[in-house]
């Protein structure tokens, strides 16, 4: 089978592998649609930690099952399916207090390698995070069923309903579904950006308004010399907005420690800060302690998703509740992802599609 190997920091191969044989309760699937994401964009930008170089890479896909392991008994060859890359081992500490995300294996036996024309799904994956696909969805459309569980795994406990306010930091892919996910629930969003384009697609799928912050932002004000990150624009749109309360909810979609550190002056007293964007390992912030005490700020931080995020994205999905094809720019032939990743650095498209 053909394969694209991530060899080294903007250097992508194609390859001929040998096709995997499913073992028990495994599943051989056919890739029809992989998508690209923001992990994918940094390991192919500049390397990254859960992804191993040289090595295969893409984990948001949909596809065809080509065979099946001995006791497989949901599923069979032929069937459409979507699914995603993990799933918890159900058995270590973690697990038995009911924090699958932040299962002790999960990311030792996540699943690599959607940018290929076959990808091997271990048992523990086919039994919790395998669905049929249903036939009004693409493949495209069903490959978004992974990040679309992160993003609802995000939004859980927050109890969010019509009316509410939010301020997504970010016009990036992920900030863009946050937008989506939110308008379902019926909040009326604010989302910032440096990119014209995306700031214009986000007016379109529902943004209320969108903001360019400063590109120098200075210092938050309680910081003497520390990171930058605090916009007036910003704080000047989201108080015109709120009256100067300030939103309900701030989703941080950059993984940027600045911005994560900024991301509590936009929010009301009583509001949440949900800090999405991973920030690199070792990087640290400071927050101002009257700010979150007296102002009783909750700040959250969220990974991966649950088997109960993923069964509710694809019950989204399946409903056609979530337009998620309006973030798909373009699609590219197996052969040509490296192309695909060069026009993500140059900050053109939201997401590609790749077809094996």
């Amino acid at each position: 089978m053909k394969a694209n190997i991530l060899v080294s920091p903007r250097k992508i191969e194609i390859r001929e592998l040998k096709v995997p044989e499913p073992s028990r309760g495994e599943i051989l699937v056919k890739i029809k649609a992989a998508l690209t994401c923001g992990t994918d964009l940094k390991a192919f930008s500049r390397g990254h930690h859960v992804i191993p170089m040289p090595g295969v890479f893409g984990h948001e896909f949909s596809g065809i099952i080509a065979a099946t392991g001995k006791g497989v008994k949901k599923f069979r060859k032929g069937n459409e399916i979507m699914a995603v890359h993990s799933a918890p081992c159900l058995k270590c500490r973690y697990c038995k207090k009911g924090l699958f995300n932040i299962c002790e294996n999960i990311m030792e036996t996540k699943v690599l390698g959607a940018f290929a024309e076959y990808i091997l799904l271990p048992e523990h994956i086919v039994k919790q995070n395998v669905f049929r696909k249903p036939k009004n969805l693409t493949f495209e459309e069903a490959a978004f069923l992974e990040p679309l569980s992160c993003v609802i795994h995000g939004m859980q406990g927050l109890q969010i309903k019509k009316g509410d306010r939010a301020l997504i930091i970010g016009a990036g892919p992920i900030g863009l579904l946050h937008l989506l996910l939110l308008k379902n629930k019926g909040a009326n969003v604010i989302i910032s950006g440096f990119e014209k384009r995306r700031l214009a697609l986000a007016k379109k799928l529902g943004a209320s308004l969108t903001i360019t912050p400063e590109k120098n932002p200075p210092s938050p004000p309680f910081s003497k010399g520390g990171m930058g990150g605090f916009s007036e624009e910003i704080k000047k749109t989201v108080d015109k907005f709120t009256d100067g309360l300030g939103v309900d909810y701030v989703f941080e979609c950059t993984g940027q420690p600045a911005v994560w550190q900024s991301a509590v002056y936009y929010v009301r007293r009583g509001g949440t800060v949900i800090l999405f964007g991973g920030c690199k390992t070792g990087t640290t912030v400071t927050y101002d302690t009257s700010r979150l005490h007296y102002d009783e700020i909750t700040l959250k931080g969220v990974f991966h998703f649950t088997p109960a995020d993923v069964k509710e994205a694809y019950n989204l999905l399946k409903k056609r509740q979530i337009p998620v094809s309006k973030l798909i720019s373009g699609k590219y032939l197996l052969t040509d992802t490296e192309k695909a990743f060069l026009k993500l650095m140059e900050g053109e498209g939201i997401k590609y599609a790749i077809i094996p």
